[in-house]
């Protein structure tokens, strides 16, 4: 006999969710110069969402009203990260050496839980780049660049990458992000960083043979490192308060919310406009974010509901399934509705409640779950250019300067040859059961 869920949303309110994912996977590269128009984005979000509108709206308003509030909130810490970070600007160069750029790259690892993975890759892949002008080949520190700082790097925290955020939405406590997710984010990151100084060591001294003169010496730097727009760093610090404190208060709702958009707005209106500049800021990836995750707040209804329904009948039961999976569609969709799908078939298959993903923490193999959900959709999105936002993004700043990047194909033997080992190796460390 039908349940309410299959009355209500019958399997064909999946398409809507579905075609949205592959427009963003596939349409890029099809069509560019239609995708570049946010403008025709939003029509493509509006068009798919209005048959699932048609279906919830008689169903279950409630389900749209959450779904948008946590769409809101959703782009308010975005926009407020996105703004700034467009604030502060790093001008000057370091010694672009495999030791120092280990050192850079770890550091950029630490500074994505503050101000995201998007944030963190505008903020310093300008400055990575001017310190190793001088490199003759430079392709490989842009992926590695990309695998850390703009991927693996965000697991700490809920301000680390959309998904997490949205499970923070969800109730799943701030605090519990860095505790529980801190021992696969240092083994990946750290392992991600060792291999790159190993490899970073062996093209630094093929290039030191190939140049006159020592490689050493031409990579030191000739401007000292200088931050501008440095007050930023407060207003940051405002939007972590805001957040960390709406998990421990029973705040109404739009407090939170407000306080970043404050913070934003006092960024916006004290940082002087020769720094956004000198950022190259615009609000245009912003918009697109906007746009984008308009249809998919609207048409991921159905097939969250769905997946929850259904998950035991899928037979996917074991923490190193969902790690995988999860990890196999961000790597060529977006992470944050991936996290979502898969939260709610571990949310089904452990009998808790959708809507409040704190509730699978009441069980070993929920937390098991919602731990390698998290992880896959946060690491994999490293395995390909389109696996995360700020990926695209990084390329084409390094190509405007002059770097000749991967295709999508060479970038995937990257990722082949020295994140998929450390998967496979994270996955006998830590989802074995």
């Amino acid at each position: 006999m039908p349940n309410a869920v299959t009355l209500c949303f019958p399997m064909w309110t999946l398409l809507p969710f579905i075609a949205m994912l592959l427009s963003i996977a596939i349409v890029p590269m099809v069509f560019p110069g239609w995708w570049d128009s946010n403008r025709n984005k939003t029509m493509l979000s509006v068009a798919l969402s209005l048959p699932v509108l048609a279906v919830i709206v008689p169903c279950d308003p409630n389900l749209l009203k959450h779904s948008l509030l946590d769409y809101f909130s959703f782009l308010t810490l975005l926009g407020a990260l996105f703004v700034i970070s467009g604030g502060i600007h790093v001008s000057g160069e370091f010694a672009g050496t495999p030791l120092v750029n280990t050192i850079f790259l770890s550091i950029g690892a630490l500074l994505a839980n503050v101000i995201g993975t998007t944030g963190a890759s505008m903020l310093l892949v300008r400055p990575y780049i001017r310190a190793n002008h001088v490199r003759k080949h430079k392709a490989h520190l842009i992926v590695f660049f990309i695998f850390v700082v703009s991927n693996t790097a965000g697991l700490l925290t809920p301000l680390g990458d959309p998904p997490l955020f949205l499970g923070f939405l969800r109730g799943v406590p701030f605090h519990w992000t860095t505790m529980r997710l801190f021992p696969q984010w240092a083994f990946v990151v750290g392992l991600i960083l060792i291999v790159f100084n190993f490899f970073e060591q062996y093209v630094f001294i093929k290039e030191d043979v190939e140049t006159p003169g020592p490689l050493a010496e031409q990579v030191q730097p000739r401007r000292r490192l200088h931050i501008q727009g440095s007050r930023n760093f407060l207003y940051l610090i405002g939007v972590m308060a805001a957040a960390m404190l709406s998990g421990y208060f029973e705040w109404p709702r739009g407090i939170q919310e407000s306080i970043m958009i404050t913070m934003a707005l006092l960024s916006w209106f004290t940082t002087p406009k020769g720094v956004h500049k000198s950022n190259h800021f615009h609000f245009h990836p912003i918009t697109e974010v906007a746009a984008l995750f308009l249809g998919i707040f609207v048409t991921m209804i159905p097939a969250l509901e769905i997946l929850n329904a259904r998950a035991a009948s899928l037979n996917l039961r074991h923490p190193w399934q969902f790690f995988w999976l999860s990890g196999a569609l961000s790597s060529f969709l977006d992470n944050a509705p991936t996290y979502l799908t898969f939260t709610a078939m571990a949310s089904g298959l452990v009998g808790s409640r959708l809507e409040d993903l704190s509730t699978l923490l009441g069980s070993k193999l929920g937390e098991q779950l919602l731990i390698a959900v998290s992880c896959g959709s946060v690491f994999m999105g490293a395995n390909t250019y389109i696996g995360n936002g700020p990926n695209f993004m990084v390329k084409s700043i390094a190509e405007r300067s002059g770097i000749k990047m991967p295709s999508f194909g060479h970038y995937m033997l990257y990722s082949i040859a020295v994140l998929i080992p450390i998967f496979i190796l994270t996955t006998l460390v830590f989802f074995r059961e």
